[in-house]
């Protein structure tokens, strides 16, 4: 919808960055809050309530005729969605064993990948052919739909630690714990660096880059770009299943960076390749992405039982805050070095604009990297237990 959206609302890349990052300052801004939440409401009903929260925001985003209005509207789907991935680890680790919790999370982040899927190609197509407003439209009553599905669906799992006084725990001593540990911020910073290209090239920049860079449609580059989430889905529960069987975290971690960056390279700095080459290297840049979900079950080997909730609301902060940051921070690069140039009231940038603004993703994997090297084995094993 970018290029619709930019002659909507008249705005530059910058301001659709921006735009668009709403959903992703709502998300991230919202972690540290979900982990306690759902530990004190279940996930049933906050589950629930945050899917309302989506439909309505999707509606609000699709009435939207000026600027402040759509603003609020991908605020709200952002803060509904932002308890999904919190809230599915939750009910995972009340209802499946601890070494099965990796490769159910990455099960859980392959059928997220297929809901990308569905936002590249087959939501261009309707949008092509029913407009952007009416098929966000569709998107508010299907929100609204999967609310009350969660409701009658979804049950929760009490879950007490052993030696552990609940009551007498106050609201924010887990946060506190988590964020006190180096080994929180060393793993929450590698999926950081890990979860950025896919938010920012595979969210919102990689269609319009992919169809100047191949001369390819809207919907051409939307399907080639949905190869980067496909791999996303196959490398989140390969990974998971790959990590819990050799027991090892650390190492699949620097393996899924180490390809994931030089997969980035070769697609933006290589012109003229092949499009099946494409194909491979989005598809293989997804699979490394996938190792994202070993920091989850990291960052929980790392904190007690009783505080799970907040590190990984801690850490999936961290996670979606890359969105937040890079999807403005590419279109502000973009209209930087911007000709000028426009068509039909949109932007039009270069080649070489867009490969000069993909340095930032360049430099997240070196991050990336540096990040998992810091992180300390657990081997698969809780190094933390609650007294």
């Amino acid at each position: 919808m970018v290029k619709e959206l930019m002659a909507d609302f008249a705005v530059s890349a910058a301001i659709l960055g921006n735009l668009s990052a709403f959903y992703f300052y709502a998300y991230a801004g919202l972690q540290l809050p979900v982990g306690m939440l759902t530990d004190k409401f279940g996930a049933r009903r906050v589950l629930a309530i945050a899917a309302v929260l989506c439909g309505v925001g999707s509606y609000l985003f699709a009435t939207a005729e000026t600027l402040p209005v759509a603003y609020l509207g991908r605020l709200l789907i952002g803060a509904g969605a932002g308890f999904s991935w919190v809230g599915a680890l939750k009910v995972i680790a009340e209802w499946f064993p601890p070494h099965r919790f990796a490769m159910v999370s990455g099960m859980t982040l392959m059928l997220g990948m297929v809901g990308a899927v569905g936002g590249q190609a087959p939501l261009a197509k309707l949008v092509e052919a029913f407009g952007w407003r009416e098929t966000l439209s569709g998107a508010a009553i299907f929100g609204l739909i999967l609310a009350a599905a969660i409701y009658l669906i979804i049950r929760d799992k009490k879950v007490v630690p052993s030696g552990v006084n609940l009551k007498q725990l106050g609201l924010f001593d887990g946060l506190k714990t988590v964020i006190a540990k180096p080994q929180s911020w060393y793993i929450s910073s590698f999926g950081f660096f890990q979860t950025a290209p896919m938010l920012a090239f595979a969210g919102l920049w990689g269609v319009p880059y992919m169809s100047l860079a191949y001369d390819l449609s809207r919907t051409e580059a939307g399907m080639i770009v949905s190869t980067m989430l496909i791999g996303g889905g196959v490398g989140a529960p390969l990974a998971g299943w790959v990590s819990d069987k050799i027991k090892k975290r650390k190492r699949v971690m620097l393996v899924g960076g180490i390809s994931e960056l030089a997969c980035l390279s070769i697609l933006i700095y290589l012109p003229n390749l092949p499009i099946s080459a494409v194909y491979l290297l989005l598809f293989a840049a997804g699979v490394s992405f996938g190792v994202v979900v070993i920091s989850f079950a990291s960052v929980r080997e790392h904190n007690a039982p009783s505080t799970s909730g907040a590190a990984l609301g801690f850490a999936n902060m961290f996670v979606m805050a890359s969105g937040a940051i890079f999807q403005p921070l590419i279109g502000w690069l973009l209209d930087l070095y911007w000709t000028g140039e426009t068509l039909g009231g949109a932007p039009v940038f270069s080649l070489g604009t867009y490969q000069i603004a993909f340095l930032s993703l360049i430099v997240c994997g070196f991050g990336g990297i540096l990040a998992a090297s810091m992180v300390k084995e657990t081997n698969c094993q809780q190094l933390v237990q609650d007294d």
